[in-house]
């Protein structure tokens, strides 16, 4: 197949832990043909959708792990997978990507489904199971905001659309700075905030939970750096092996036919205690972490599934 990837810049990634070249690496060695370029390459062009970018080939060498062709505008129509692969945040500028992207269908196969994508971004997605989910608001309106801590006493508040951890703050009852972090963050930002109740669980890590094409595969646990709140890896998490709980199945049984019908191939969904807090469809991580733990080619499970539907 002809595979391109729409991906954030690939000279400075991490190769032992970046699932977008995982993910390459897996494609070229089924005999697929890789081509990439990076989102702002992406054009609607008088009917057609195209990309300026390259040929692509991999290799797991550090410093030396992407040789790329000529450079060239291809028409993506004529290939047959098409990845939206790009980190947040998930902005007009990630939002206008889906409606382009999603022109390219049903001919050509974009993973994960932009339509759904764009709907289901990984803190409104969960909305929909409130009864998996911790209580949680989204506001703007900052007495909305002090209402729900007044409830809930210790929460965490972060931005809607952020991601890797920016902008996380854990609030205990005897913290102050709600008013000025609310300013802060509306000062440069129209979108609104979520508040979620804090969960002590976190303490003991925040499970990223993979699943294929709806059925979930493994899971890593993630636990936060000393003095921290955060579990992201990005911010100094540590991943540790971990297996699926009985909770874990269950949330899954309940999403999974959701994204498996919507189209979501690729998710990884986050689980502090008992549980959901993200379901994430936009550029899930944690594949390469999860292969070392277990023993498991995830990407492998990954195309056979694309392959499949291709079929």
């Amino acid at each position: 197949m002809k595979i391109a990837f729409q991906m954030d810049p690939i000279g400075p990634i991490d190769i032992t832990a970046d699932s977008t070249f995982r993910l390459a690496e897996e494609a070229q060695a089924r005999g697929h043909e890789l081509f990439y370029y990076t989102p702002d390459k992406l054009a609607y062009d008088q009917g057609r959708v195209t990309a300026r970018g390259w040929p692509l080939t991999v290799q797991r060498v550090e410093g030396d792990h992407a040789t790329l062709g000529e450079e060239a505008t291809v028409d993506l129509a004529e290939f047959d997978v098409v990845w939206l692969r790009q980190d947040p945040p998930f902005d007009m500028f990630y939002i206008t990507t889906t409606h382009i992207l999603e022109r390219l269908m049903p001919g050509t196969l974009v993973v994960n489904d932009p339509f759904w994508v764009r709907n289901y971004p990984e803190k409104l997605l969960i909305l929909d199971f409130p009864d998996l989910m911790p209580p949680t608001a989204i506001a703007r309106d900052i007495e909305t905001i002090k209402a729900f801590r007044a409830q809930h006493g210790d929460v965490i508040v972060k931005p809607l659309y952020g991601n890797g951890g920016a902008g996380v703050f854990h609030l205990p009852p005897e913290d102050r700075n709600l008013n000025s972090l609310h300013e802060m963050f509306t000062g440069f930002s129209r979108e609104p905030l979520i508040v979620q109740k804090f969960l002590p669980e976190i303490s003991k890590g925040d499970k990223r939970v993979i699943l294929v094409d709806g059925a979930p595969v493994g899971a890593i646990n993630r636990v936060p750096a000393k003095g921290e709140t955060r579990s992201n890896m990005h911010v100094g998490g540590r991943p540790e092996k971990i297996e699926l709980s009985a909770r874990d199945r269950e949330i899954c049984d309940r999403i999974g036919p959701l994204l498996r019908e919507k189209g979501q191939v690729f998710v990884g969904i986050d689980v502090i205690g008992e549980y959901l807090t993200e379901i994430n469809v936009t550029s899930p991580t944690g594949i390469q972490e999860l292969e070392r733990f277990d023993g498991v080619n995830i990407a492998a499970q990954i195309w056979e599934a694309i392959e499949a539907k291709r079929a």
